[in-house]
């Protein structure tokens, strides 16, 4: 099966410098973060590719940047066979053209639904605004019966579209953007998070409408999370990030059943397991370092305990090694 979304060498380069002349005044050279730094991968149709990682490791940047947030630095994102990030460009400011039609078809849901939904407008103006803004329906019974059936489709009621956000619980608002976000009737999904706001037993209710949603619209799913039980539950593919960097691509029942990289065993291994109890779990070690002086070599040196000279000088490269694409020299030489 081809691939419907992908990524070559992504990459988004932020200047958080000082004012000019602060810097001239302490003499400070500018301040570069490299918030994501050269990320590939793709995505079939009808698949979720799930990215993890620590917070501040450039998740919700590559999510910006496929949905045309952000300009990419450098590197570029082909959906369907298109230059995304061209007709993206091409689209500011123009209704009906082809960067519009494309951004019909991928759609976000973020992660905090309390900020991500408009307090003054009734949920009926909420969803109704991508119906509006594309010019998809235009007499109001039209959208009004839309709305409704969207609702519906994420186990909520069409009458609830007289309501303001406030009169909803955290799921239920979630659920108010997922009808959202599928108003378009979008064929990809970049999912921000989409849970992490909500309690445990509100997760797997969302995470199954979504899941349902898959199933019955063929949708795609980049889905973000630090959660790797949430993790487990959603996604056939899943890549680990650090400092910016994909260091290991997997197939889900690979990734969890013998992870390759030493910064992925680290966090499967923080997770409490039930027939481990009373054995003593090896705790993430070490801090992230500061990603505006990050090492040199490969950026997870410092916390590895395999890290030799070379780790420390040579930046690895991702590469398939036994089927995993894997970044790391002490996988590739076979010493772990």
């Amino acid at each position: 099966m081809s691939a419907l979304v992908q990524a070559h060498d992504l990459a988004k380069v932020f200047d958080v410098s000082p004012p000019w002349l602060n810097r001239v005044i302490e003499r400070k050279p500018r301040a570069l973060l490299h918030a994501v730094d050269g990320v590939s991968f793709s995505i079939e149709k009808g698949k979720t590719l799930a990215l993890v990682g620590e917070s501040g490791c450039g998740k919700s940047t590559v999510a910006r940047l496929l949905v045309g947030l952000y300009a990419p630095t450098r590197g570029g994102l082909t959906f369907d066979g298109q230059d995304a990030q061209a007709a993206f460009k091409a689209s500011e400011g123009r209704a009906g053209s082809e960067g519009a039609a494309l951004r019909r078809r991928i759609q976000m849901i973020f992660q905090d639904p309390y900020a991500s939904l408009n307090p003054r407008w009734v949920v009926e103006d909420i969803i109704a605004e991508p119906l509006l803004e594309h010019g998809l329906i235009h007499d109001r019974e039209g959208r009004r019966t839309r709305v409704g059936e969207l609702l519906q489709s994420v186990g909520l009621s069409p009458l609830d579209m007289a309501k303001y956000p406030h009169q909803f619980s955290g799921g239920q608002r979630q659920r108010i953007s997922i009808a959202r976000a599928l108003a378009t009737q979008p064929d990809f999904l970049v999912c921000d998070e989409p849970t992490s706001a909500l309690d445990v037993s509100v997760q797997a209710q969302v995470l199954n409408i979504m899941k349902t949603l898959q199933r019955e619209r063929g949708l795609t799913y980049l889905f973000i999370s630090h959660n790797l039980a949430v993790v487990r539950h959603v996604s056939d593919e899943v890549g680990v990030m650090y400092l910016g960097r994909l260091v290991e691509l997997a197939d889900k029942q690979s990734l969890f059943a013998e992870p390759r990289h030493p910064y992925t065993r680290m966090l499967l291994d923080a997770i409490p397991k039930m027939h481990d109890t009373g054995r003593a779990r090896t705790p993430v070690q070490g801090e992230v370092p500061n990603p505006l002086n990050p090492p040199t070599g490969c950026s997870f040196n410092p916390r590895c305990p395999h890290a030799n000279a070379r780790c420390r000088a040579e930046r690895p490269l991702m590469q398939k090694i036994g089927g995993v694409t894997v970044a790391c020299h002490a996988v590739e030489e076979g010493r772990i």
